[in-house]
């Protein structure tokens, strides 16, 4: 008889494998393996082998339950795709008290196979990296734009926004027909467009222009945390933490602060460098 060690390897790595997959297709290839499996050791009364298979049929619901999810979602994208090819925009970077503002426009393939694809900020670092990269292998266009906190300091957050927006779609290497946009309001597109709350939920292309905006904006806040090792901008990307307002109050800003943004500290901690 099999020992159970190696027929928890084998569903390890079959496991593995499935944990792994962005792709539909990869997905059920290594549940398919998972099912194979469950059939071959089905008999096997073992409790360790029983305990292996529900466990394997776990993760195999967990893939329909993400295939169909992904699908409702595209219903926005089959809505309007007589009309060509559809671009999703999402921001990240507008509450920090340091750091650019960061957009993504990403226009996917019809009926797209990446799964897991959800709003940047429900997704794990490791699972957002690794959707970044798939993103880019099979996306039709992706386009960022990236407003400096110096301009956000002279013509405010909003605009700035707005601003990093239209980079973003005009860097797409394909133009957009349709173009849907992550909230309630947009300014300065010149495409067809409709803004859609929580859109990063909603819609497969805004998802991933959330996550392409994101870890876009991660990584170059961790560039600036080796420029101004003092802040920690690697652990909170610029964002407002009791270690931040420390190193405020110790170092006073670096250039990449948003001076506008540090009123409030300012009015709370009036002797604080500058």
């Amino acid at each position: 008889m099999e020992k159970i060690g190696e027929i928890k390897a084998r569903f390890a790595e079959a496991g593995e494998r499935l944990k792994k997959a962005s792709m539909r297709t990869e997905a059920e290839s290594a549940a398919g393996l998972l099912e194979n499996l469950e059939q071959t050791y089905r008999e096997d009364t073992r409790s360790g082998v029983q305990a292996l298979i529900r466990r394997s049929e776990k993760q195999r619901e967990a893939l329909e339950k993400e295939t169909a999810r992904i699908y409702q979602l595209q219903q926005y994208e089959r809505d309007y795709e007589k009309e060509g090819l559809i671009c999703g925009i999402d921001e990240v970077g507008r509450g920090p008290l340091a750091g650019p503002v960061v957009a993504g426009a990403v226009i996917l393939p019809k009926n797209c196979e990446i799964l897991y694809l959800n709003d940047s900020k429900q997704l794990s670092a490791e699972k957002r990296e690794q959707l970044y990269d798939v993103i880019l292998e099979h996306a039709v266009a992706v386009g960022i734009g990236i407003v400096s906190p110096q301009r956000i300091d002279e013509i405010n957050i909003l605009q700035a926004t707005y601003r990093a927006m239209k980079q973003a779609v005009d860097g797409l290497t394909r133009p957009a027909d349709f173009v849907y946009v992550d909230g309630n309001r947009s300014q300065g597109l010149e495409q067809p467009h409709e803004c859609v709350v929580s859109g990063d939920a909603k819609i497969p292309s805004v998802a991933a222009a959330s996550i392409i905006a994101k870890v876009t904006r991660d990584r170059l806040m961790r560039r600036f945390a080796e420029q101004y090792p003092q802040y920690g901008f690697e652990k909170h990307k610029g964002y407002e933490t009791k270690a931040h307002d420390e190193a405020l109050l110790e170092h006073g800003p670096c250039p990449i602060h948003r001076m506008t943004f540090l009123k409030k500290f300012y009015e709370k901690h009036p002797d604080a460098p500058r």
